[in-house]
């Protein structure tokens, strides 16, 4: 499962943005956002929603009708996934310099790998606090998905990643100073929650696969994007087993202190995270990927790369 549907969201990103390349330049990154990271914040709330109203249709002790009727969107997809898909194999059987590529991206690389692995913890604090399963809290996410797709053309994926963060931080840091309130005012907490989860979305979870793809050329952008998301998980992982160790320091998750903490460092990464992309990470303009093409086979040049074992592109063939 790791292998396969693990793989799915690289080999989605990365296929999707090489076709937005041939939308206008003023709405490239907007339907790139909306057709990857939109689409699955979507799928949480219909991951919620569906098995709850079937619930409520079906009996308690027909359950096993409600897995059933989940089976259906998994064929849809596994059928879409048998069509055929147009790929760039000017690189087929061409011995990728990798050495050469690192050497040039590095820093772009681990900008990249530091930030996703930083920002992947705002699920995690979901799952740690709600186990997942508020339908409420979880549709904040695709609200701030949809705001921030619509802004991504006009200041930039880096910008606003950056804008977004540095939001995140600021109500990170309110809600841990909310610590005397949170019993007493459930309302106030849920919504300033949602509000947190939401802008995490709204900047770096768009962003963060638009520049982890495009800031790379054609021959390594996959490998690089895989690297970027594989350190997200890792992120992911260190988080599930720190941030329950954290809760029970701080008195445990029916306390106050145990649930604020978790914005206190919530906050404070997603601060640090926006230092990282500032300062690590290159920003991108429209069409980058062809620009970026360019400047790599000119650089591969220069380093007595021999560039008559690359093919012509498909979309020069």
């Amino acid at each position: 499962m790791g292998v396969g549907l693990g793989n799915m969201p690289v080999t989605v990103s990365v296929s999707e943005q090489t076709e937005k390349e041939s939308i206008p330049e003023n709405a490239q990154n907007r339907w790139s956002v909306l057709f990857t990271n939109t689409m699955i914040n979507m799928g949480f709330v219909i991951s919620v929603l569906v098995p709850l109203l079937l619930c409520c249709v079906i009996d308690e002790n027909q359950l096993n009708m409600v897995c059933a009727i989940s089976f259906i969107p998994c064929s849809i997809l596994s059928f879409l996934w048998c069509q055929t898909l147009e790929w760039d194999l000017s690189w087929e059987d061409v011995r990728i310099p990798v050495r050469l590529a690192l050497k040039k991206y590095r820093k772009n690389l681990l900008g990249l790998s530091l930030a996703w692995c930083l920002v992947i913890y705002s699920s995690v604090i979901m799952n740690t606090i709600t186990g997942g399963s508020s339908s409420l809290i979880i549709a904040e996410p695709f609200t701030g998905s949809v705001l921030g797709a619509f802004l991504v053309d006009g200041h930039g994926p880096k910008n606003l990643m950056i804008v977004g963060l540095l939001l995140q931080a600021m109500v990170g840091f309110g809600i841990g100073a909310m610590r005397d309130t949170v019993g007493n005012h459930i309302a106030a907490y849920a919504i300033a929650y949602g509000v947190f989860l939401g802008l995490g979305e709204f900047g770096p979870g768009n962003c963060i696969t638009v520049l982890a793809v495009k800031t790379a050329p054609l021959a390594v952008h996959d490998l690089f994007y895989t690297l970027a998301a594989v350190s997200g998980k890792v992120g992911a992982f260190i988080g599930v087993w720190v941030f329950p160790q954290i809760i029970d320091a701080f008195g445990g998750a029916n306390t106050a202190e145990g649930i604020t903490a978790l914005f206190w460092i919530g906050g404070g990464l997603a601060a640090v995270c926006a230092l990282v992309t500032f300062y690590l990470v290159t920003p991108i303009v429209h069409n980058s990927m062809k620009a970026e093409d360019k400047a790599f086979h000119q650089y591969l040049e220069e380093n007595g790369f021999d560039m008559s074992l690359i093919g012509a592109p498909c979309n020069e063939a």
